[in-house]
C-alpha cells in the first residue's frame, strides 16, 4: 500500500473524494489516469485552488490539495482562512517537501513555519507523520474527519515499527523515561531514536513519544511523560515559535504548570540548501549532535546545581 494507492481506492469507493493538485503530482502521478472524473490539476494557482475546494466542499465532496508545503500554507494562507476556515470545511491540505525534507531548496521552498501558520486558523487539524508507514496508518482517519486538516506529506522508509490502534489524536509513546523525554514529530523522530540510543548508552533512562498529531493535541499524554521526567526536549524542523515548542509551552502556561523543556528547532532563520544529511549535518539535527547537545545542557544544570 501507498499513499497512491490508498486515495486510489478511497475515491473508487467514495465519490465524495476528490484529489486536486497545483501541479505538484509526484506522489500522485498515475490518479489522473485511473480517476479522471475526480482530478483536477489547477496549476500553479494554489489560491485558486483553495477556493474551487471550498465550493465542492460546500457541494458534499471531501477535497484532498496538493502543492508545496510553503506555497501551500503562505500564498494561499488568506483563502484557506476566510474560504475554508471560516466555514469550517472538509478541505484536507497536502503539504509536500515540508520542513529539512525541501533539503536542496532554498529559503524560498523552506516550509519552516508552515505548522504555526496553520495553528492560526480555529479547527485546522495538524498530521505530521514520521514516515510512510505512519502516514497511511492514521490517513484514513484525518481525511474522514468533518473538519479541515493540514498533512505534512511524507514517504520516508520508517525507523520503527509503529503502533497501532491509536485513537484518532493520541500521541504514540514509543517509551516512557525518567531521566530525559524526547517530544517529536515527522522526520526527526528517525533523528530522535538515534539520540535515545545514545543517551541510553550514557546510563540515561530515556522517553521518545512520536506526536504526530498536533491538532488534536494529546494533552496528558505529553503532560503525563512530562511530570516524570527530569529533562523534555522538543525536536522539530521548524521554528520554535509557533511549532511544537510554542503548543507544549502553552499547554503548560495554561495549566498554571512549569517544566524543565529544552527546544531543537530552527530558531530566526532558514537552513543551508544541501541534500538531507548534510542539512541535518550542517544545522546540528544528526542524533548524535541532539544527544550532544542534550548532554551539554544537563552537565552545565548538575554544574549549577554542585555550585550552589
Amino acid at each position: 500500500m501507498t499513499y497512491e494507492s490508498l486515495l486510489c481506492d478511497l475515491v473508487k469507493n467514495d465519490d465524495r473524494y476528490i484529489i486536486l493538485t497545483a501541479e505538484n503530482r509526484a506522489a500522485i502521478r498515475n490518479l489522473p489516469d485511473i480517476v479522471s472524473k475526480n482530478f483536477m490539476d489547477l496549476g500553479i494557482a494554489e489560491q485558486t485552488m483553495t477556493g474551487v475546494a471550498a465550493g465542492l466542499a460546500l457541494r458534499g465532496r471531501i477535497p484532498v490539495l496538493h502543492a508545496l508545503a510553503t506555497f501551500l500554507t503562505m500564498r494561499a494562507f488568506e483563502f484557506i482562512r476566510t474560504d475554508v476556515g471560516i466555514g469550517n470545511l472538509p478541505v484536507k491540505f497536502v503539504g509536500c517537501v515540508p520542513g529539512f525534507l525541501s533539503e536542496a531548496n532554498g529559503p524560498t521552498h523552506q516550509a519552516v513555519e508552515d505548522i504555526g501558520l496553520m495553528r492560526l486558523i480555529p479547527n485546522m487539524e495538524i498530521f505530521c507523520p514520521a514516515d510512510e508507514d505512519d502516514l497511511l496508518l492514521s490517513l484514513k482517519d484525518v481525511l474522514a474527519s468533518p473538519r479541515p486538516a493540514y498533512i505534512r506529506y511524507i514517504n520516508t522508509k520508517p525507523s520503527l515499527k509503529h503502533q497501532t490502534g491509536l485513537k484518532y489524536g493520541e500521541a504514540e509513546v514509543i517509551q516512557s523515561g525518567y531521566d530525559i523525554t524526547l517530544f517529536t514529530y515527522g522526520i526527526m523522530l528517525a533523528e530522535a531514536l538515534k539520540a535515545k540510543r545514545i543517551l541510553e548508552e550514557k546510563g540515561f533512562s530515556v522517553g521518545l513519544v512520536n506526536l504526530k498529531y498536533l491538532n488534536p493535541f494529546d494533552e496528558e499524554t505529553v503532560l503525563a511523560n512530562i511530570n516524570s521526567s527530569y529533562l523534555n526536549v522538543c525536536i522539530e524542523d521548524h521554528y520554535s515559535v509557533g511549532g511544537l515548542y510554542s503548543i507544549i509551552a502553552e499547554m503548560l502556561i495554561r495549566r498554571r504548570t512549569s517544566a524543565n523543556i529544552m527546544s531543537v528547532s530552527l530558531n530566526n532563520k532558514w537552513f543551508k540548501p544541501v541534500l538531507l544529511k548534510e542539512v541535518l549535518e550542517y544545522e546540528g539535527f544528526t542524533g548524535k549532535q541532539i544527544a550532544d547537545r542534550i548532554l551539554y545542557v544537563i552537565k552545565n544544570e548538575l554544574t549549577a546545581i554542585i555550585e550552589k
